[in-house]
Formats: C-alpha cells, structure tokens, sequence
C-alpha cells in the first residue's frame, strides 16, 4: 500500500529513507469492503485517509433522508471531513467504499508530524489545498450557475473516469441535479456523438 503513497509523494519531491520510515510510523494501513464506512455523521473525527486503491465518497444526508454527494476519491485522493477541522471534533459527513479500497489512515498529531520532518508531504499538501480550493470555488459557481447539461458536461470533461466508475445516482448527487434529468442529460449528450 506504501509504494502508491511514495509515488504520490515523490511527484512533487523525493523521498528518503528517513522519510519512508516516518510515513511508515505515521501512517495505518486499512482495508475497506465495498459498503464499508470510514466514518460515520456523529463519530469522533479521528483520521483523514489517502486511498491506495479502491473508491470512496464523502456525503451527507437532509432532514428528508436524501444523500448529497461532497466529494468522491478514487485513487491517490484524500477524503476526510474536512469541515471538522479538530481531532476529536464530531463529524458532520459520511465516508464509504464505493468499492473494496485499500487506505492509509492519518490523525491529526501524524499530519503535523509529517509536515515537519518529511519536505515532500508539506509540498503535495500545500499543492493539493490549492487544487481543491481551486476545484471547490469552480463547482460553487456552476452549481450557481451552470445548468445541469453544462455540470455534467463539465464534469465527465475534467474527470472521465469517475464518471464511467460511478453509479448513475451518486453522480447526480454529486451535480445536484435528479437522476431522472442526468438521463436526459445523458442521451441528450450521446445523441450529439
């Protein structure tokens, strides 16, 4: 599980062996099935998780039981509940597999740790918190803006092959917009191939 982590990592900067043996006393290793939850709205928040293979989704669900998709995370993502910023905060989402994954779990005390001994860590991290603003002030303006032809279209674009591995439902979710109207959108789209 390690060697998808480096490679993440050694993008931006290599890795030593010190650094590799600090990832190794921080980082905890876990599998999840498909269905399998992470974290459930209410717990305490404990890890965010770097996924080495697999597929999860963060989400949370109205006071009409309805599920909004926030973020999916393939391979080589991270997914935490991010609006409880404090360990031991109470979580405000839900994290499951999509599909059987395998992860690397990360507290709190071990992102502070790794931000200061390993150079790489600290350069994905500050280049990752950029993209994801980045890519969160775009979806706030095309969920704004954007009609759900314009979202889809947007999103198949920049992220092909979530959209071919998720469900039809958890994509519309995901557009806020109906599944029935992602259909329509769908058919719209291939009729236009």
């Amino acid at each position: 599980m390690f060697g998808a982590l480096y490679e993440y990592l050694e993008k931006t900067h290599p890795l030593s062996t010190v650094d590799k043996e600090v990832i190794h006393d921080v980082f905890i290793p876990k599998k999840l099935l498909k269905g399998e939850f992470l974290l459930r709205e209410g717990d305490l928040l404990k890890y965010g998780a770097f996924v080495c293979k697999g597929f999860l989704r963060s989400y949370v669900i109205d006071n009409k039981g309805k599920e909004h998709i926030i973020q999916f995370a393939p391979e080589n993502w991270w997914i935490s509940d991010k609006g409880a910023t404090a360990e031991g905060a109470k979580a405000s989402c839900f994290i499951d597999a999509i599909e059987d994954s395998d992860i690397l779990l990360i507290d709190q005390a071990g992102h502070f740790k790794m931000l200061e001994k390993v150079p790489a860590y600290g350069r994905s991290f500050q280049a990752g918190m950029q993209k994801r603003s980045a890519a969160k002030d775009k979806r706030i303006v095309h969920s704004l803006v954007a009609d759900a032809e314009e979202r889809y279209n947007d999103f198949i674009q920049t992220y092909p092959s979530i959209a071919q591995r998720v469900p039809q439902h958890m994509l519309a979710s995901y557009l806020g917009i109906a599944p029935e109207t992602l259909s329509r959108v769908r058919r719209k789209s291939m009729r236009k191939k």
